[in-house]
């Protein structure tokens, strides 16, 4: 005659359900750890591309930011010129070549983004205060995020899958 099979006490089912879910969540860090980075980098590239080409259509949202940004240049030709740059650097990303100087040039237009903050604090901050933001101010501060993507790309150049062609 069979007996019944013993119930596992509180303590050994709480370390099977532990065991479990280290399973579960190494597998999951697994996943992230060979998906994150490029998808870091095809968003990126993304947002890159798509920000270009609508500064290249002329609807662009920023257009006019663009322009009082850098009065010093004709904004008929330097935005979608601009446009085309940050096309060029979004393609260079969504096709993972040459990524070291795809970085560079990102990082280089995006360091440009800054020049709002020191060009037209009036628009960036409110009333003069650099801790109050303005709608236009929260757009450039965000990229603090898009520079630090790009960081975390360049630094893990070593770790993304080899594209063959």
């Amino acid at each position: 005659m069979e007996q019944p099979e013993a119930r596992p006490s509180p303590a050994e089912f709480a370390e099977r359900s532990w065991r479990a879910l280290e399973r579960l969540d190494h597998k999951i860090l697994s996943l992230l750890e060979r998906l994150a980075l490029p998808l870091l980098r095809l968003s990126l590239g993304l947002v890159f591309v798509w920000f270009g080409i609508l500064k290249i259509a002329g609807e662009s949202p920023v257009t006019k930011l663009v322009a009082d940004t850098v009065y010093w240049l004709n904004p008929a030709w330097f935005v979608p010129v601009l446009g085309l740059f940050e096309v060029l650097v979004g393609v260079g990303l969504l096709l993972g070549r040459g990524l070291r100087l795809v970085l560079v040039l990102f990082a280089l237009q995006m360091i440009g983004t800054f020049l709002v903050l020191i060009t037209q604090p009036d628009v960036a901050f409110q009333h003069g205060n650099p801790l109050l933001l303005t709608t236009e101010g929260e757009f450039v501060v965000k990229n603090l995020v898009l520079l630090s993507a790009g960081l975390m790309i360049g630094s893990r150049l070593q770790a993304l899958p080899k594209w063959r062609s």
